[in-house]
Formats: structure tokens, C-alpha cells, sequence
């Protein structure tokens, strides 16, 4: 057959998303069916949303653009802060002082100046993440200093904004002033400063008592009780062995068109935490990070594996291994195959050094984020994969998996006090050229991990079906408790479940 070399420049990647709404100690036990079908239909409804979006051109775009990985890993996440199911806006849990203070973040594998930025002590922005990535996309001028912002220029007329931030309990403090004329250089802001910045990026702000939901309340009080009744460490407030305390976030993880790779993450945190408490959610490396890089390792390491992105590495590498399909052929093949579609022109020369590979890596996190932040849990799965040169579906477990560095960073009190218990999702991308610049293969996967009982998360698969699942594959689990689980379902008719 004959074989003609793509000129494209730029890799034109199938857009993926992959969204999770918290880990823990989520049993079949203590998960009732009633909370798992509700789970279950936000999150499947949520995706079928989001699918719609992401291959939805751009109205503002004249080459009718997609949408980024930015904006569709943003949404996502809006969609579940407003949903108060979820452990983020709407759905945030109290403090041990009963009031909510919420994080977010973003990080993008190319394309933004800062890179990654995170928010956290928000008590009034109704979607924590749309500040985060108004601070991402304003990256490049805050970091020049540039004017022409919307802000004052001139330093003798500082731009001094009034915020009223509450107290434990509710009541209004003493106003204060802040002078925030941008995000400057700054990767996180807290507090007043971060909300002065999102009236000014023009966000909505709410009164603290819209983030109040009962179910959260009730929990804070109940688990509060359940401590001061204990004298042992399953009693403690964040955190019990017989009942699931949110203690983990709501995150997506989106890949363009273009091949950039996305995490969002928001949260309120841990059940019953210390007010001023910083989680792993806005720290960069803890709870989230988003990579590329030129992968100059050899492919001998993936001998015995069995990942997609080691057997293709393996095959793209091995001479005279792959078929040439004519253009015509190939196209209709690329039609009947499961996305992505792998192929490999035969090489010009026996080995591999005419090629260059590129991989890109996106994580969010969920779970305690004081284990994540003590292990730098996303930035270790990242390193994992570039410097050890193996897929990032085995760095994730090696990070977040049963006996994991995180449940080793719990040591004793492993499964005791909530420590070290987790879940990732994310995306790896590859893309392969030679040495022309021309690409001759990209791919994608979604990948997925958890230490604990459960993590809910939905996604949707190679094949363009969308599934939710709680458990592993191999967890017991009542078919006609929780229908569903692990179900491929059409896409389209996803979006009926969450009305």
C-alpha cells in the first residue's frame, strides 16, 4: 500500500475529559442506594453536558474553534460546585467554627505564563474556579506588568477595594481594605485579596449563607458529637470509620484538539478542618499538576507492559513493524476504529532516533490533602512517568494505588485516622514526529486510581460511551443496590439523568 506523510504541524487530538466528585471511605455499606443513584445521575449527566460543549464550536472563534482544555475542565467544574452533592461550592463542608472557606485551581501543560494558579479562604465567590483561571488567563500581563487591564495604572491612585469577610459565627468583621490591582506575579492568593480580584475580573459574589446546605451542617454537628463522645482516633471529627466525612474536592481533567492537557480542582476542604487550614487543592504539585515534555527515554522498560502507551511506544519503535495504509484506506479505517487511532509509517532507518516523542500529563487529586501535600502527590505521579520513563497510568498507581506512596506516608495510622486515603484521575497524551517535524501518531488515555474504598468519578471511554463508577472493577458489590456501576451508557442520554 502507499504510504503518504502527514504534513500536519500541530497534532489534531480527539478531545477527552475525565471528572471525579471525591474519595474516601465510600462503602457499599455506608453508601445508600438512594445517594448512589443521585451520585450517579448528576455525574453522567454532568458528562453528557460537558461532551456537548467540548465538540461545540466556539461561537467567537470565525474558524470555528473548539473549545479549550482550559475552558472545558473549567466548566466541568462548575457544574459541580453548583451541584451540592459535591464537596465544592454549593456542597462545601464547615469548619470545626461552622463557617466554609473553599479553594480552587487550574493548570494547563502549555500555553499560559504562570502556569498554574489556586485560590483559597473564599467565602463569597459563587464559582472559586472561575477566579482561578481568570488569574491563569491575565498570567501573562500581571507577570509583565503590563496596564490596560481594567485596573488603575497609576501607583498615586491606589486601587483600593473594601471587603467584608465573617467572622466564626457569621457576623460581619471590620471592613478591609485591600489594595489588589491584579494578581501581580503571584501563583495563589487568599482571602480578601483573591475576592477583591474577582469582583474585579467581574465574577459573581454571594452571601456566605448560599454555600449552606443541611446535609453538610448535619455532618459537621454529627461528627463534632461522635469526637467529643470518643477518646479514640476513628472518632476524630474529620474523619470516621463507619461513615463517609467528604474530606476530598471535585476535579476535572480535559485534552484539546491541540493536544494541551487541563486539571481543575475545587473544594471546601475537609470535614470539620481547622479554620485557616490550606489544603493540597490550591497547591501546585500536591493536589494538581499538568506537564509536557520530550520523552528521551528508551521504550526497553515496557518489555512486560501492558498499558496502551507502552505497546504503542513499543511498536512505533520496532522496525518494520508497522502497516502503510494509502490516504483513501486510511481514512476509512481512522472512521471504523476506536479513537485514537494508532499507526506508524516504517521507518527510513533501522532504530528509533529520527523519532521524537512528546508527552503531556494532567492530574487532580482527592482525598485527605494533607497525605497529598506531604508527598506532593501530583508532581510525584508526573516525575514518576518522565524520569522513570513509564506510562503515567503506572506512575498514578504508584503514587495513589493500593500500597502506594500515599498510604506508606500513613504508616500505622493507615485506614485508622483517614490518612493517606485517595484517588487521581487524569490524562496522558503522546505525540510522535520525525524528523521532519511531521507527526506519524498521537494518542490518548484516560487513566484512574484509588487507595481508598471509593472514589465516584464518570468519564467517557475510547469508544464514546460514558461510564460511572464508584468501586474497582474487582470490588463486591450488590448489582441491585447500585445499578449501573461501571455501565458504558450512550452519551446522549446521559443528560435525561440529572433532570
Amino acid at each position: 500500500m502507499e504510504y503518504k506523510r502527514p504534513v500536519q504541524s500541530s497534532p489534531k487530538m480527539k478531545p477527552r475529559l475525565i471528572i471525579h466528585g471525591g474519595a474516601g471511605n465510600i462503602k457499599p455499606t455506608n453508601l445508600t442506594p438512594e445517594r448512589y443513584k443521585a451520585v450517579r445521575n448528576s455525574l453522567l449527566g454532568m458528562i453528557a453536558k460537558i461532551h456537548t460543549y467540548m465538540f461545540a464550536p466556539k461561537a467567537s472563534s470565525p474558524s470555528g474553534a473548539l473549545p479549550t482544555a482550559l475552558e472545558v475542565a473549567t466548566y466541568a467544574v462548575t457544574l459541580l460546585e453548583n451541584d451540592p452533592l459535591f464537596n465544592a461550592g454549593k456542597g462545601a463542608v464547615f469548619t470545626r467554627d461552622g463557617i466554609q472557606q473553599l479553594e480552587a485551581s487550574v493548570m494547563a501543560s502549555r500555553g499560559f505564563a504562570k502556569r498554574a494558579t489556586g485560590v483559597l479562604g473564599l467565602q463569597h465567590v459563587k464559582n472559586p474556579i472561575l477566579l482561578a483561571k481568570a488569574m491563569l488567563e491575565h498570567g501573562e500581563e500581571d507577570l509583565w506588568g503590563k496596564k490596560g487591564q481594567g485596573h488603575k495604572d497609576s501607583i498615586l491612585e491606589r486601587n483600593i477595594d473594601t471587603v467584608q469577610t465573617e467572622s466564626v459565627g457569621g457576623a460581619y468583621s471590620d471592613p478591609i481594605r485591600v489594595d489588589a490591582p491584579s494578581a501581580q506575579g503571584h501563583t495563589l492568593l487568599f482571602g480578601a485579596s483573591a475576592e477583591s480580584l474577582a469582583r474585579k475580573y467581574g465574577l459573581e459574589l454571594v452571601p456566605t449563607q448560599y454555600f449552606f446546605t443541611q446535609q453538610r451542617w448535619d455532618e459537621h454537628i454529627r461528627s463534632l458529637e461522635r469526637e467529643k463522645a470518643g477518646c479514640q482516633a476513628q472518632y476524630l471529627a474529620s474523619w470516621s470509620a463507619d461513615e463517609y466525612l467528604p474530606q476530598g474536592t471535585t476535579g476535572a481533567v480535559a485534552l484539546d484538539s491541540e493536544g494541551v492537557v487541563c486539571c481543575a480542582t475545587s473544594t471546601g476542604g475537609l470535614t470539620n478542618k481547622l479554620t485557616g487550614r490550606i489544603g493540597d487543592t490550591p497547591v501546585p504539585g500536591a493536589g494538581y499538576w499538568a506537564e509536557e515534555w520530550e520523552d528521551a527515554v528508551s521504550p526497553a522498560y515496557a518489555v512486560h507492559s501492558s498499558s496502551i502507551w507502552d505497546r504503542a511506544n513499543q511498536a512505533i519503535r520496532r522496525p518494520g513493524s508497522a502497516l502503510e495504509f494509502a490516504g483513501a484506506l486510511r481514512g476509512l479505517m481512522a472512521d471504523c476504529l476506536p479513537t485514537p487511532f494508532l499507526y506508524a509509517p516504517v521507518p527510513h532507518h533501522p532504530g528509533s532516533s529520527h523519532l521524537t516523542t512528546i508527552r503531556a500529563f494532567a492530574t487532580s487529586g482527592t482525598g485527605n490533602g494533607d497525605s497529598f501535600l506531604r508527598v506532593n502527590a501530583a508532581r510525584t505521579a508526573a516525575a514518576f512517568a518522565r524520569w522513570q520513563g513509564v506510562s503515567s497510568a503506572k506512575a498514578l498507581t504508584a503514587v495513589t494505588g493500593p500500597g502506594g506512596e500515599l498510604q506508606k506516608s500513613a504508616g500505622d495510622r493507615w485506614m485508622v485516622t483517614g490518612e493517606g486515603e485517595g484517588g487521581m484521575i487524569g490524562i496522558e497524551s503522546v505525540v510522535v514526529r520525525d524528523a521532519d517535524g511531521s507527526i506519524v501518531e498521537s494518542r490518548s488515555d484516560i487513566i484512574q486510581d484509588h487507595n481508598c474504598p471509593g472514589m465516584f468519578r464518570a468519564w467517557v471511554d475510547d469508544e464514546g460511551k460514558a461510564v460511572f463508577q464508584v468501586w474497582h472493577d474487582d470490588a463486591e458489590v450488590d448489582a441491585r443496590g447500585f445499578v449501573g456501576e461501571g455501565r458504558r451508557e450512550d452519551v446522549r442520554e446521559c443528560e435525561k439523568m440529572a433532570l
